[in-house]
């Protein structure tokens, strides 16, 4: 009985959009969502730019109502992670826990993992100041003084995006160099709203009940000195969460799942026929719930067109 049709590797808007339209379809799709379901919008508050919801919505909430969409047409949600998976032959086999799952076709939706700093107080303000998504959450911030911590190319853009809406912005990087592209670096540097503390660590995010400063180190003196902010940006890059898949699918040089691009029928197909990708883990430009969702609407009709092919 651990067979199925169509088995969703993840619970984010990916996974569980994949969900809808493959539970829609008639394929009784198995998501495993993970002990900790629901993507990176677990640990985002209020999610203001997903269509249909003009007052916003809290991420948590709204990954339980899209939970419930797809119970709602047949879908079945195991909390629980894919240990293991082989995809040599069909069907494909999923080990969760002592139990083997086997699909016909597969979709990878397993996301991405933003990068933190790992200090505990980064973890007491997440959501209360501290973010890993300008395109998110900069919004909130308009007319703060908040910090970007970084120096690659994505802390230039999150650096650059929110000067639209904060007072000023100021990167705080660790070495006395950015890492980021000349023509990144120049954008930055020559925006009035930026200043940079180079050689630079965050020791401490300080605050009540939201953030309010933070405690900066200089790496040549041990100097530490506080900061008034009410905003702070992590930006020193994501993790695709594919270890289950490294050498069974085809990745990119930072490990995110290719797509074929070999079958204009299956625009989502991945190296291995029958197993589709969608969301974060193969995007690393967008990085937005919409397009995640988006990609896991077409990975599920790419997985029903290629079941309906009968390649069993």
């Amino acid at each position: 009985m651990n067979h199925y049709k169509v088995i969703i590797i993840g619970s984010g808007p990916a996974g569980l959009t994949a969900g809808v339209y493959a539970a829609r379809a008639n394929l009784s799709p198995l998501i495993i969502g993970g002990l900790t379901f629901g993507g990176q919008l677990m640990l985002t508050t209020e999610v203001e730019n997903f269509p249909g919801f003009p007052e916003g919505i809290q991420g948590p909430d709204l990954m339980q109502k899209m939970i419930a969409q797809a119970e709602r047409f047949g879908a079945k949600v195991l909390y629980d992670d894919a240990l293991k998976v082989d995809l040599s032959s069909k069907p494909f086999k999923i080990e969760v826990g002592k139990d083997i799952y086997t699909a016909d076709a597969l979709i990878v939706a397993s996301g991405a993992s933003s990068l933190w700093l790992g200090i505990p107080s980064e973890e007491r303000f997440r959501g209360k100041g501290v973010s890993s998504c300008a395109t998110c959450d900069g919004f909130f911030f308009k007319d703060k003084e908040i910090i970007v911590v970084g120096g690659g190319d994505s802390a230039m853009e999150e650096a650059s995006y929110l000067t639209k809406f904060a007072s000023k912005v100021t990167i705080i990087h660790r070495r006395d160099q950015f890492r980021a592209s000349k023509i990144m670096q120049d954008r930055v540097l020559n925006n009035p709203k930026i200043s940079v503390m180079y050689n630079t660590t965050v020791e401490e995010f300080t605050g009540e009940e939201k953030l309010g400063g933070v405690k900066l180190k200089d790496v040549n003196t041990g100097e530490v000195k506080e900061m008034k902010i009410e905003g702070a940006f992590i930006a020193i890059g994501h993790n695709p969460n594919t270890s289950l898949f490294k050498d069974q699918i085809e990745l990119d040089e930072k490990g995110y799942v290719k797509k074929s691009g070999r079958d204009t029928h299956f625009p989502m197909a991945t190296s291995v026929p029958g197993v589709f990708v969608a969301g974060d883990v193969h995007d690393h430009h967008y990085r937005q719930a919409i397009t995640a969702a988006g990609m896991g609407c077409m990975a599920a009709i790419d997985a029903e067109r290629y079941l309906g092919l009968d390649h069993g």
